[in-house]
């Protein structure tokens, strides 16, 4: 009996004290924290539920913000090593280019109306005076002009210009003023560029003249020829060369003029006429 009244109070003893652990409450796992599953980490409630795109933002953020704190790198302005009004590059004109021109000029209207012009001024003066009259005289001298002609060009434009690196063609003048552009255009009988694009001494215009009127004592009359008689044409070259640039640097403000007080009856037939667009004026005159 002893024994059985030391169990029951043994039992009375111990349900209290297991029903005292029972009762301690279990801390709940914090918000931030995730909880483990067996081998697997759960992600807490509050990421579960974000949608994938706010977390891709929030990164996104996170990195702008982190790039921010580092200076970006500036570029320096670019510096303008050419002003803008300064003048186009100078393309040089090869030996290819130095013949076509020649070729152009050999079958241009200007040169055999030039030829005609001086021989029909030739005649009117009884220069040539051994060439004759009518229209035979007249032939002689077209055949002596236009041969003056044809070899100023081969010799100036083509042979000389090629040798010497020089360039024949006439370069308009840059300046506004009537007597600063007329000098420059007198000047260039003595004054050309060469392959570089400098200015340098003409020598091609200059022996060119000197040659061709040392050649036309080979076909002039007798009494036309000598040093003297050389001397004197190569001088008429020369002035004949500034004329020649004189028209090249005014004639397209010549030729504006007349445009601006054409009669509309006029503009009205080159409208017309074919080839050429509708109110499409005439083109300027060659500056080579």
């Amino acid at each position: 009996m002893k024994q059985v009244a030391s169990l029951i109070c043994a039992l009375m003893l111990a349900v209290p004290v297991a029903a005292a652990q029972n009762c301690v409450p279990r801390q709940p796992p914090s918000a931030d924290s995730p909880v483990q599953t067996g081998s697997q980490t759960e992600e807490p409630a509050s990421e579960q539920g974000r949608p994938q795109s706010t977390q891709t933002s929030n990164t996104k953020a996170a990195t702008a913000q982190s790039d921010a704190k580092v200076p970006a790198t500036v570029n320096p302005p670019t510096i303008q090593t050419q002003p803008p009004d300064a003048p186009s590059i100078y393309v040089p004109l090869s030996g290819r280019g130095k013949f076509n021109l020649f070729v152009r000029r050999t079958y241009s209207p200007y040169t055999f109306a030039s030829a005609a012009f001086g021989a029909t001024w030739a005649q009117m003066w009884g220069q040539w005076y051994q060439y004759g009259g009518g229209m035979q005289g007249w032939g002689k001298r077209f055949g002596a002009s236009l041969a003056d002609t044809e070899a100023r060009s081969f010799i100036q434009t083509f042979v000389l210009s090629t040798l010497l690196h020089q360039d024949p063609r006439y370069f308009p003048s840059q300046k506004k003023h009537l007597m600063a552009r007329a000098w420059y255009a007198g000047t260039r009988v003595l004054v050309t560029k060469n392959d570089k694009g400098d200015n340098t001494f003409n020598e091609s215009g200059v022996l060119g003249a000197l040659f061709t009127s040392s050649l036309q004592n080979a076909y002039y009359p007798r009494s036309d020829r000598g040093f003297g008689d050389t001397m004197s044409r190569f001088a008429g070259a020369v002035g004949s060369d500034a004329t020649s640039n004189m028209l090249r640097e005014f004639w397209p403000d010549i030729k504006r003029i007349f445009r601006k007080h054409e009669p509309e009856r006029i503009k009205k037939m080159e409208r017309k006429i074919p080839g050429r667009p509708q109110g499409m004026a005439p083109q300027p005159f060659s500056r080579e």
